[in-house]
C-alpha cells in the first residue's frame, strides 16, 4: 500500500488513532454536563433579570443529559452504512455541524424542556453520527491490537471532561452560561471538521505485518441479532454503562450530599467537587486503553466480570460511607473507570465475536446499549433524589444489577458459534 501523510502505512495509521482522539475529545464534552448543570440550574432558578425564576426538579435537570445520550445512541446504528459506503471523513463533517449547532443553539435555552431539544436532540444527532467513524477507522487499521487501538481513540471521549469541565466553570462563572456554550459550539466544530480529513479506510486486502489474521467468523446484523452472543453483549453493556453514566450525570450533585453529611457547606467545597472531575475524566479516559489492552489478552467474558466486581466494590463503598469525601471520591473514580472500560470492552468484543467487514452497522446496533444504560442509570438517580431525598440512595439498586450482569456475563459473553 502506498504511504500515508508521507509515513508508510503501519506507522500512518497512529495518527488517525490521534486524530480520531482529538475528534472523540469534542464529542465527549457531554461528560462534563455534571458541572454544567449547576451554574444552569443556578441560572434557571435566580430571579430576573438575573436569571429565569424558574422551578427545576433534580430530574428534570438530568432530562438533557439522559436525551442527548438517547439521540446519541439511537443515531448511532443508523450510520454504520453510510460511514460504509460514504467513508468516515464526509460523515464526520456532517456530525460536526450538529455538533456545533448543538452546543451553540443551546445558548438561546430559556428552560430544561428547551434545552432538551436545542441541547440533547440536536447535540445528540451530531455525536451519533460523528462517533462511530474514528472507532471503525481504528478497527480496521488494527487487526494485531484492536482493543488497544479502539480503546486510545475513544480515550479523547473519556478525559473530555477532564479539560472541558474547570474551562466550562471558568467561562460560566466570568462570562455566562449563555457565552459558555457559544464558546464550545465554535471550539467543537472547527477541531473535528480539522481532524476529519485524516480519517480514511485501509484497502480491503491491506494488512500489518505482524498481523495474527482475519476473524474467524464474519457475520451481517441479520444474523447477529440470531446469536445469544449479541443479547449477552447488549445487556452487559448496558449494565456496565448504567452504573457509569449515572455517576458521571450526578458526580457533582452526590459529591454536595456527601459534603453536606459532613457538615461542609456548598461554597466551601464546589471548587473542589470541580476539580476531581479532572482525575474522574481521567480515570473514565485511561479505562479505555487499559480495559481494551486487557480484553487483547483475556476473553471479554472475563474483562465484563472484573468490570462488574468493581462496580459493586464501589456502589457499596459510597453508601456505606455516604459522609466521606476521601470515600466518595474513590469510588466514582472506579466507577467512571468501568465506564470508560466499557467503551472499549463492547467495540472489542464487537469485532472478536462478529467480524470486522460488517463492524461498522454491528456496533451500532450494539451501541444502543449505551443509550438504554443512559437513560436507566439517570432516571434511577433522579428517582432516587426525588422520592427518598438523597442521590445515594440509589447504589444498593446499582449493586443487584452489576450482579445480574456477572451473570449474564457467565452465561452467554462468549464467540458465537460457526456456522
Amino acid at each position: 500500500m502506498e504511504r500515508l501523510f508521507g509515513l508508510p502505512p503501519e506507522k500512518a495509521r497512529w495518527l488517525m488513532v490521534f486524530a480520531g482522539l482529538v475528534i472523540e475529545f469534542c464529542l465527549g464534552a457531554i461528560y462534563s454536563y455534571s458541572v454544567i448543570a449547576v451554574p444552569l440550574k443556578r441560572f434557571f432558578e435566580t430571579p430576573p433579570p438575573e436569571g429565569l425564576g424558574l422551578k427545576v426538579s433534580a430530574t428534570e435537570m438530568q432530562l438533557p443529559f439522559i436525551v442527548f445520550l438517547l439521540v446519541f445512541a439511537l443515531v448511532m446504528p443508523l450510520t454504520g452504512r453510510f460511514i460504509e459506503k460514504y467513508g468516515p471523513r464526509k460523515v464526520s463533517v456532517i456530525g460536526a455541524i450538529f455538533v456545533g449547532l448543538g452546543w451553540f443553539l443551546a445558548s438561546l435555552a430559556t428552560s430544561p424542556i428547551m434545552l432538551i431539544f436545542l441541547y440533547g436532540v440536536i447535540g445528540g444527532i451530531g455525536v451519533g453520527i460523528a462517533y462511530n467513524c474514528p472507532i471503525t477507522v481504528s478497527a480496521r487499521w488494527f487487526p494485531d491490537r484492536r482493543g488497544l487501538a479502539v480503546g486510545l481513540t475513544v480515550l479523547g471521549f473519556g478525559i473530555s471532561a477532564a479539560i472541558v469541565s474547570p474551562f466550562a466553570d471558568f467561562l460560566a462563572a466570568r462570562l455566562g452560561v449563555s457565552t459558555m456554550f457559544k464558546i464550545f459550539g465554535i471550539m467543537f466544530f472547527l477541531l473535528i471538521i480539522a481532524f476529519s480529513m485524516f480519517l480514511r479506510f485501509p484497502q480491503s486486502d491491506w494488512k500489518p505485518t505482524q498481523s495474527k489474521g482475519a476473524a474467524n467468523i464474519e457475520l451481517e446484523r441479520s444474523k447477529m441479532v440470531k446469536t445469544l452472543s449479541f443479547y449477552a453483549l447488549w445487556a452487559c453493556y448496558s449494565i456496565g454503562t448504567l452504573a457509569g453514566l449515572m455517576a458521571i450525570g450526578v458526580a457533582k450533585p452526590v459529591g454536595l450530599e456527601v459534603a453536606e453529611n459532613a457538615g461542609i457547606s456548598e461554597s466551601e467545597i464546589s471548587s473542589l467537587l470541580t476539580i476531581l472531575a479532572i482525575p474522574f475524566a481521567f480515570c473514565n479516559g485511561f479505562g479505555r486503553p487499559f480495559f481494551g489492552w486487557i480484553t487483547d489478552r483475556l476473553a471479554p467474558m472475563k474483562t465484563a466480570i472484573l468490570s462488574f466486581i468493581l462496580i459493586c466494590l464501589a456502589s457499596a463503598l459510597i453508601y456505606t460511607n455516604p459522609e466521606s469525601i476521601i470515600v466518595y471520591a474513590i469510588a466514582f473514580a472506579i466507577l467512571w473507570l468501568n465506564l470508560g472500560g466499557w467503551l472499549a470492552i463492547a467495540p472489542a468484543a464487537t469485532a472478536s465475536f462478529f467480524g470486522i467487514k460488517n463492524y461498522a452497522r454491528n456496533y451500532g446496533l450494539v451501541f444502543t446499549a449505551y443509550g438504554a444504560g443512559a437513560v436507566a442509570g439517570n432516571l434511577l438517580a433522579g428517582q432516587a433524589r426525588d422520592i427518598f431525598g438523597a442521590y445515594i440512595a440509589v447504589f444498593p439498586y446499582v449493586i443487584v444489577i452489576a450482579v445480574i450482569g456477572i451473570i449474564i456475563a457467565l452465561m452467554g459473553l462468549k464467540p458465537p458459534k460457526s456456522e
